[in-house]
């Protein structure tokens, strides 16, 4: 099929603000063309957008697919075929809010990117770490103060979603299964964190040698390393040892967000998914030392983003919202916006997170030769970051892959 998009306004991220005058015209998956003039094709079928701002597709750099409670402990008592029919509904309503593409940041497995891929579920491009690796005692140990260790991966989601590994060569080996089991990227846990028992937010887990191991084994595999950092202890250890992006990275500070920028290294934070813990985490389950810990990263959340700004480190848009705090995905477009320019919120989430999974000049654009990933919004986002919001009520058209997944012209 061929789809010409007309009477619209174009905001492609390369540039500084929308333009009109422009159709775009789309060939099976991929964008054809993109002109300031008429495109003649008499085979395509029009789409009249109404003045609406054309936009590429979305990209949330850091989400968890599988983690269906808020408190992740809760997941023992969930079996692993009612875990993916939660996902299931997770991953569709990610693409009704404008999110084409997706990096599961620890949980989903090549079983769940192959159901989407081949049209089993809706949902949108995943790019997937597999089981998230952590130290004992780290923030990957949920295990009860009165157990032995984990059961196998297959008897609950808990399980099956994080990885226990010590030593050099066994996170050599972990890394090794993850992707041997088709992860795009490797994850590791390197400091502590909110959602979990027993660390200290201030704790830093792996030495260098073991994430040095994990490091080595994703170049190898042309794959590379995402690493769970709230303090610059942590990140620099991390940085140092050739990790290509730091997750959360609440903590750093302006001679480490200086490093980050030197090594090339991205940083994605959440700021929504504090936000969102604060006010209804409690309800959903989540115990007051998680929530404790939850205050403390809550704090620096807009210095993280003076700091990466000033430093020039590039930064993802990514949400990791967990259990029914989904429905904030969007919420990091409004908290950003509040020191941030629009146009900069809306990169974080088109061309730097094509950077991010390696995808440039295919996603996060709208330019010949780039997939055809596409939102409508009946609106100017540049004006107003509220449009994104949650369900897509201002999106008139999703299209992922050249196919329409909401079309309500």
């Amino acid at each position: 099929m061929s789809f010409l998009f007309r009477n619209l306004s174009l905001l492609d991220p390369n540039w500084e603000e929308a333009r009109g005058g422009y159709e775009v015209l789309v060939e099976g998956d991929t964008i054809k063309e993109v002109s300031a003039t008429p495109i003649n094709s008499p085979s395509a079928q029009v789409v009249d957008c109404g003045k609406r701002t054309l936009l590429p597709g979305l990209i949330d750099c850091h989400v968890h697919t599988h983690h269906s409670e808020v408190y992740v402990n809760r997941l023992e008592a969930v079996p692993l075929t009612l875990m993916m029919a939660r996902s299931a509904g997770r991953l569709k309503r990610m693409l009704d809010r404008g999110f084409t593409t997706v990096r599961d940041a620890g949980g989903a497995d090549w079983g769940t990117k192959t159901a989407v891929e081949s049209g089993l579920i809706p949902g949108p491009r995943m790019f997937i770490s597999c089981r998230s690796i952590g130290p004992t005692g780290g923030h990957n140990d949920r295990n009860r103060r009165t157990d032995i260790g984990p059961p196998c991966l297959c008897c609950n989601g808990m399980v099956f979603i994080r990885c226990i590994a010590d030593g050099p060569d066994a996170v050599r080996k972990a890394a090794r299964e993850q992707m041997r089991q088709g992860a795009d990227q490797v994850k590791l846990m390197v400091s502590g964190g909110v959602a979990s028992p027993y660390d200290p937010l201030e704790s830093i887990q792996f030495t260098i040698e073991e994430i040095t191991a994990a490091v080595e084994e994703a170049h190898a595999f042309g794959r590379y390393v995402l690493t769970h950092a709230y303090t610059p202890e942590a990140i620099t250890r991390a940085v140092k040892c050739g990790v290509r992006t730091i997750e959360h990275g609440n903590l750093v500070d302006a001679p480490t967000a200086k490093l980050m920028a030197e090594k090339g290294v991205y940083m994605i934070p959440n700021l929504v998914t504090y936000d969102a813990m604060k006010r209804r985490a409690k309800e959903l389950g989540m115990p007051d030392s998680m929530l404790e810990k939850n205050d403390e990263v809550l704090k620096y959340g807009f210095a993280e983003l003076e700091h990466c700004r000033s430093a020039g480190v590039k930064m993802a848009y990514g949400s990791d919202l967990l259990g029914a705090l989904e429905d904030e995905q969007t919420g990091e477009f409004r908290i950003r916006g509040e020191v941030m320019p629009a146009i900069d919120v809306i990169r974080s989430a088109t061309l730097i997170g094509a950077e991010v999974v390696r995808q440039e000049g295919k996603l996060g654009t709208i330019q010949p030769g780039a997939h055809a990933d596409m939102i409508l919004v009946d609106g100017d986002p540049l004006r107003d970051l509220g449009l994104f919001q949650d369900g897509g009520p201002n999106l008139s058209v999703i299209m992922k892959a050249g196919t329409f997944h909401k079309n309500t012209l």
